[in-house]
């Protein structure tokens, strides 16, 4: 959309319906908010009958968001996301269905006319695990980073947008994105919605990365392991991910009580 149509001060009100999108003003002039309205599936808590506890939402800009500054609007209250020109890394938040949130995209003067874009990427969900390890500055340290405990687990390898078994490669860090990427070779694709993991590594051996927050300090290590998690702005994050034994040990702990949420080989 373009800005050139619509009048200094001028504030125009639009709604965010899909789960994922993006949005692109032309020389931003005014405002523009955009009411979150997903048109969510249903969560594993409302087919229960239960609310769901929280929607997520982040927002990643493009190379190009100049002219306009990304407010979140909570409550009446607005919260700095996304300066103009900011660096390429995503901001996430939650609210609980019945409070009222919108993005407030407020252009910045600017002497000339000169072109200028004002574009981000979003997604909206509500099946996110209840701490997601995303790039969240509204995510403490200790909810992104403790390991998953049993029913997460078991929970994880049913949901997920991915599920390898494999080993670690390596680690590197990117300080300015504040993100740990883990090099993994599969030795076994349990499922991946998008092909993430391609033949690259040992010969049979599919090769992949996987990011994690950066504060939650992930070293390289033996052992194969279970790895779970989302897609998330093309690339994959990492949500639980034990030990291939460990795992084993809790899957088949939950059938023989009947409490495992899906089947899963296990061999």
């Amino acid at each position: 959309m373009s800005g050139l149509s619509q009048e200094a001060g001028s504030v125009e009100q639009l709604s965010l319906h899909c789960a994922e999108g993006s949005l692109e003003w032309l020389y931003p002039t005014g405002a523009l908010r955009l009411r979150l309205a997903p048109r969510l599936p249903p969560t594993s808590a409302a087919v229960k009958g239960e609310s769901p506890p929280h929607v997520t939402a982040c927002i990643k800009p493009t190379g190009t968001f100049w002219g306009a500054q990304l407010y979140l609007e909570r409550e009446g209250v607005l919260e700095l996301l996304l300066p103009e020109a900011p660096r390429p890394r995503a901001r996430c938040f939650s609210w609980l269905p019945q409070e009222k949130v919108a993005l407030f995209l407020q252009a910045t003067p600017h002497p000339d006319i000169s072109r200028r874009i004002a574009a981000f990427r979003y997604e909206l969900r509500g099946d996110w695990l209840a701490r997601p390890a995303l790039p969240a500055a509204s995510l403490s340290a200790e909810g992104a980073c403790r390991p998953c405990n049993d029913t997460e687990i078991l929970m994880a390898i049913c949901t997920s947008d991915f599920v390898i078994r494999g080993s670690i490669r390596s680690v590197s860090n990117d300080a300015e994105l504040q993100e740990s990427i883990i090099g993994v070779s599969a030795t076994r694709i349990h499922r991946q919605k998008f092909p993430l993991f391609q033949a690259g590594g040992r010969p049979g051996r599919p090769v992949g990365s996987i990011r994690t927050p950066l504060r939650c300090g992930v070293k390289p290590g033996p052992g194969t392991f279970l790895f779970t998690g989302w897609l998330h702005f093309g690339e994959a994050w990492l949500s639980c991910a034990p030990r291939y034994r460990d795992f084993q040990r809790i899957y088949e702990g939950a059938q023989r009580t009947r409490q495992n949420p899906c089947e899963f080989p296990v061999d």
